[in-house]
């Protein structure tokens, strides 16, 4: 049992180390949102920037958008030109995406400086490219509500997890000490030969 452990460590602690950041992070997060309950910014304030954000760009694209409190739920709804086009709950506003995101890159850390800034850079593309995701979205929804399901299941979703996936790919394969460490083993075999 100690020989398997000693050969899959380097699995087992990035495996531990990816649960345990995840857990604490959403368990956080889950605090945060408990928190929010009857906050001015409804329904929390991170979902309620995001819905402000979208409405600003898509009138500045033309479309004369309202954000506003969905009675019923926790949500807020997007009105373009009068017509209902959407609603943004608290999963629009990446921070589920940006966890597992953090997540991965921690259990595959690098150098403590490069992992930070990393997580900063990685985080903040992962929510433009949500921003921008959302604002699509929302034209599409708006012009071509026939193809809504494709588009809110399928289409846009690759669009995210497509983005962090590519970051994953590069952190891995750029930054993180797996990449030295695979060099260094590279090298050894080398070297026996």
């Amino acid at each position: 049992m100690k020989a398997l452990l000693l050969k899959y460590k380097s699995v087992l602690q990035f495996i531990l180390t990816f649960l345990m950041v995840y857990f604490v992070l959403s368990f956080s997060y889950k605090l945060y949102l408990d928190f929010s309950e009857g906050s001015p910014y409804y329904p929390d304030y991170l979902t309620y920037q995001v819905a402000e954000q979208i409405k600003g760009l898509l009138n500045g694209l033309g479309y004369n958008t309202v954000a506003l409190p969905h009675p019923n739920e926790a949500s807020i709804q997007l009105v373009i030109n009068n017509q209902y086009v959407a609603r943004i709950i608290e999963g629009c506003n990446s921070v589920s995406v940006i966890i597992l995101f953090v997540s991965f890159v921690v259990a595959f850390s690098g150098t403590v400086k490069t992992t930070i800034t990393y997580l900063f850079v990685g985080a903040l593309v992962v929510y433009l490219v949500n921003l921008v995701r959302i604002v699509i979205l929302s034209i599409g929804l708006y012009r071509y509500p026939e193809h809504s399901d494709f588009l809110h299941s399928v289409v846009f979703p690759a669009l995210i997890y497509g983005i962090v996936f590519l970051l994953w790919m590069l952190w891995v394969n750029r930054f993180s000490n797996i990449r030295k460490r695979n060099k260094e083993d590279y090298q050894k075999t080398s070297d026996e030969l």
